[in-house]
Formats: structure tokens, C-alpha cells, sequence
């Protein structure tokens, strides 16, 4: 069992071992690398607030959640099985069919990692890939709006496979006669799919895999070349989406030969690579999905030019909006912290600071963009460090939803649309009118006159 240590007693330890190590030897590590860690410490402290509990690390193992059972007491994971018999007999006919093929992957790193792990498969099933298309969508755009359904339509496609795009009850995916198929896992409903498609979704089934992890276990057992081909791109994706940190062990499939081949640090920087583009203010994610799938490994995407200078972009834009404080709530539950940026760097932001502050309330970090798109407020929450492990979990949509329900405005919880509320237990992220955000930090006792700072205008 791994024993759980604080931020004070792990530095003490450190303080009083430094300096019994050799300042230069090859086989220990040096004081600097003791010295770094002392320094980590001391920030992470420096952002704690009067009554937090001292910082625990590590967090309870991801892969180590109560699996949901059958009547025969079988695990059910990582979706149900009749759902994964349906998606593996789709691609099936897909790849048998010889018609064109359309996948609509998200724009993440999970995303475009599983629509990739599609598009190898159908190729080793014998689709030509010309027969084959990508549409990634248009930026604050989903899957059941005009522009998207028309832009779908144009592609005349007989199959589509959308991956990773959260998913609603609605309309057909397009208008034509057409097959489809939903691979997810964000929080829906059995019924929360567009009319005629094909739903299989990790949601319910814990851990809950990634979409790439999802993808990657239906398409596995398609093709005897799928693993070697494929692994780098599933632990790509799930990394991005639940971190470096994961362990690769039951019910999470053996990988062993994936890290054989391609080192832990070169998937971790291409995950980080891939997810540039995406949020640079050029939102060129066309171009990302045409690196990935040219790539071979995971090196080629580290190497890649483009991808580098995105990442570059993303780290001066982190630099320069992450330094505004934050707004807390009445009871002290929430965290706001207000952003004005035209580059897709709540999400980041929001990482960093649920590492950082710390309070016994504190239950959600909400970093609120207010630049990314016209009379919009995108936003992404996160569980902070400090209020993992608590029983029960910290649930982000509940507590989003529970605080706009307490409103003394009726209409509050309407207005803020159905992008509000939405996600995983533990990272949520959605889009809301500006005006209705404004009521939401008035109900919650978190309104400020302060205005974020905006990005800065692009010379010449």
C-alpha cells in the first residue's frame, strides 16, 4: 500500500537527509534535484489558504474505482458489452461496405487519438483510404448545430463515427440515409445520442475510460495489427485526458509493450504537442489531424515543427493570462478565476491552479474565459488536489447545477443553456452567455467589478 505523506513532513524529511547526498554522482541523485523538490514544495504552499489541510500526495489510483457488475457478478467494462458486440459489427460493415467513411473526432488529444485508431483499423479491414474523411468541427461548434450537420452533409458520407464529442439526444447526425456511431465517455443518458445512432459510452462503467482507451479495446480485437500500430496512439490520448500520472494496470489493459517501444516522456510531450494547435487563437486542428495520422510514432509528432511552434504560442499566452486571483464563493465551495484570452487555455489554467489552491471547502476550481468567443463565457472546472479522495467524491456538474438551482432567479438555471453543467464528475467544461455567467457569480456570492485582463493585440 503506498503510504500517503504531507507537503510539511515530506520537506522536514528532505531538509534532514539533503545533506547526507553527494553533490555530483552518477548513480544518486544529486542535491539539486532535492533542492527542486524542496522549492515545489514551498510554492505549492505558498498558494494554500488559512485553514487548508496540508497538501497529500499521491491521489488514490485512478484504475483502483469499484467496477460496476452484471447479475453474474462480471465486471461491466469498459462498456457494456452489448454496446461494444454493436460498435465492433458497425465497423465491420463499415470496413466491408467500401462506401465513404466520415470520423468526427474531437479536437483533443483523446479525440483525435481515437479517431486515428479508427481510421488504422478500417484500413487494416481493407477501406481504401480515400474512401475515408475527417471533419473536425469549427471552433465553439458541436455536433448537432447547423454549421456542423451541414458541413457533414457535404462529404456525402455512408458511415460516420463521432469520437469523443459528449453526446445528446437529437436529430440525425446529417439529413441523408447514412449509419452511425457515437464512441464516448462524458456524462449522458442511455437515450443521449442523435436519432438512428449507435451509442457506446464508458460513462457508467468505472474507471471510465478514455475515448482513445474506449476506441482502442473495441478496435484491438479487429485486426491482429491493431496493437503494435495503435497502442502509442491510446496511451497518448488517455494521458491527455487523465494525465501522465496513470497507471497502466487492471482492469486497464497490459501496455507493457507500447513503453518497450516508445518512452513514457516521448508520449507525454507529443499528447501535449498534439492539444497545441487546438488552443492557439488560429484553432488550426485540421492541420493537427493530418500530422497524426502521417505520424508512425509518437517521435514524429515531438520533431514536428508546427506542432512545436503551437506549444510555444500556448506556454507565452499560460504565461500571461495565470496571474489574476481568485473569487470564492459564499461558501467558500467554489473558486473562480477570471480570464480574458483568445487561446483555448481555461482548460490548462484550471489544471494548474487545482494543484495549487487549497481550503477544507474547496471543492471546484472554475477558471472562466471571457475572451475566447463573442458574448460567451467558456469555462473548464476541475476537483482541486485537496478535495480528492473525499467520500463521497466531489461531483463538479452536481455541485454546478446544485448552485444555480439555489438562485433566487427561477430562470437562471434555464438561461444558462445546456452547456452548463456538463462532463465529468471531476472535469467539467462547457459555454455560457456572458450576462447569465454574471447572475451565476451574483447567486453564488462571487461577483467582482475586476475585469480580466485581454490578450494583447498582435503586432503589425
Amino acid at each position: 500500500m503506498l503510504r500517503l505523506i504531507s507537503a510539511r513532513s515530506a520537506l522536514k524529511t528532505f531538509n534532514t537527509q539533503t545533506s547526507s547526498f553527494p553533490t555530483s554522482n552518477k548513480y544518486v541523485p544529486s542535491l539539486t534535484i532535492f533542492r527542486q523538490f524542496q522549492n515545489s514544495i514551498v510554492a505549492r504552499k505558498k498558494f494554500q489558504y488559512p485553514g487548508a489541510k496540508p497538501m497529500m500526495f499521491p491521489a488514490k489510483d485512478y484504475h483502483k474505482a469499484e467496477q460496476r457488475r452484471d447479475q453474474d457478478g462480471n465486471a461491466i467494462w469498459p462498456a457494456p458489452k452489448s454496446q461494444i458486440e454493436k460498435a465492433k459489427d458497425f465497423l465491420r460493415e463499415c470496413a466491408a461496405a467500401r462506401k465513404r467513411t466520415l470520423i468526427v473526432p474531437d479536437k483533443d488529444a483523446d479525440g483525435l487519438a481515437a479517431g486515428a485508431i479508427i481510421r488504422k483499423t478500417l484500413m487494416l479491414l481493407g477501406l481504401h483510404p480515400k474512401l475515408i474523411s475527417c471533419y473536425t468541427m469549427n471552433k465553439n461548434s458541436l455536433l448537432h448545430y447547423a454549421d456542423s450537420r451541414a458541413n457533414m452533409e457535404a462529404y456525402n458520407p455512408s458511415y460516420i463515427i463521432v469520437l469523443d464529442q459528449g453526446s445528446w439526444k437529437s436529430e440525425p447526425v446529417i439529413d441523408s440515409p447514412h449509419r452511425a456511431l457515437v464512441i464516448d465517455h462524458h456524462l449522458a443518458e442511455d437515450d443521449d445520442h442523435p436519432k438512428g445512432a449507435i451509442l457506446v459510452t464508458a460513462n457508467k462503467c468505472p474507471p471510465i475510460a478514455t475515448s482513445s482507451l474506449l476506441t482502442y479495446l473495441i478496435c484491438r480485437d479487429l485486426h491482429e495489427r491493431v496493437e503494435e500500430s495503435c497502442g502509442w496512439l491510446c496511451v497518448m490520448g488517455t494521458h491527455g485526458d487523465l494525465g501522465n500520472a496513470i497507471r497502466w494496470r487492471p482492469p486497464f489493459p497490459n501496455m507493457q509493450a507500447t513503453f518497450g517501444t516508445h518512452t513514457r516522456t516521448t508520449i507525454n510531450n507529443s499528447a501535449k504537442l498534439i492539444n497545441a494547435p487546438r488552443r492557439t487563437t488560429d484553432y488550426d486542428v485540421p492541420r493537427a489531424w493530418q500530422i497524426l495520422i502521417k505520424a508512425s510514432a509518437p517521435m514524429d509528432l515531438v520533431k514536428n515543427k508546427f506542432l512545436k511552434e503551437a506549444r510555444t504560442k500556448v506556454i507565452h499566452e499560460m504565461k500571461r493570462a495565470d496571474r489574476l486571483a481568485p473569487l470564492f464563493s459564499a461558501d467558500k465551495k467554489i473558486a473562480v478565476i477570471r480570464i480574458k484570452s483568445k487561446a483555448q487555455i481555461h482548460a490548462l489554467i484550471a489544471e494548474r491552479q487545482a494543484r495549487q489552491l487549497s481550503s477544507r471547502e474547496l471543492q471546484v476550481v472554475m477558471v472562466a474565459n471571457e475572451g475566447y468567443a463573442r458574448g460567451v463565457v467558456n469555462y473548464s472546472c476541475r476537483v482541486p488536489t485537496c478535495a480528492r479522495g473525499r467520500d463521497p467524491p466531489v461531483d463538479i456538474p452536481e455541485i454546478l447545477s446544485r448552485a444555480a438551482d439555489g438562485a433566487e432567479d427561477d430562470t437562471l438555471r434555464e438561461r444558462l443553456g445546456p452547456r452548463f453543467a456538463v462532463g465529468h464528475r471531476n472535469a467539467s467544461g462547457g459555454m455560457i452567455p456572458q450576462a447569465a455567467f454574471e447572475d451565476f457569480l451574483q447567486a453564488i456570492g462571487a461577483s467582482s467589478d475586476k475585469k480580466p485582463s485581454p490578450s494583447p493585440r498582435k503586432s503589425g
